[in-house]
């Protein structure tokens, strides 16, 4: 059994950035793909950025391309997601969640993750 804890969420001005880590505990960590997601009201829980278990491989949803980066620390169970340039679009409670990986291909949708983290508020004002 894994266990994720969001942190580093907060309130920025549009233009701003933020840092969000996801730690582990309780299981082997590295043999998990690791993904983002956010929510917000109203709105299914959406595909932000996955990053592959052994840290080769990422993937991005368009909206996000150029502006987040996704990195992990297998020695510190350790998931980052840096977020430079935010949008008001990107308020959403910010999830992260881990995952079996298979082959070579990043896991994008919510039920191929079987871990999940409480989440962390991310608000951008314009």
């Amino acid at each position: 059994q894994v266990q994720l804890v969001e942190s580093g969420g907060g309130l920025v001005q549009a233009g701003n950035s933020l840092r969000l880590s996801c730690a582990a505990s309780g299981g082997n960590f590295s043999i998990f793909a690791v993904g983002w997601f956010r929510q917000v009201p109203g709105k299914e829980r959406e595909f932000v950025t996955a990053i592959s278990r052994n840290n080769s491989n990422t993937h991005y949803n368009d909206s996000v391309k150029g502006r987040f980066t996704i990195s992990r620390d297998n020695a510190k169970n350790t998931v980052f997601l840096q977020m430079n340039n935010l949008e008001p679009e990107d308020t959403a409670i910010y999830y992260c969640a881990a995952g079996p990986q298979r082959n070579s291909t990043i896991p994008t949708h919510v039920y191929e993750y079987i871990f999940w983290g409480q989440g962390t508020q991310v608000t951008v004002s314009s």
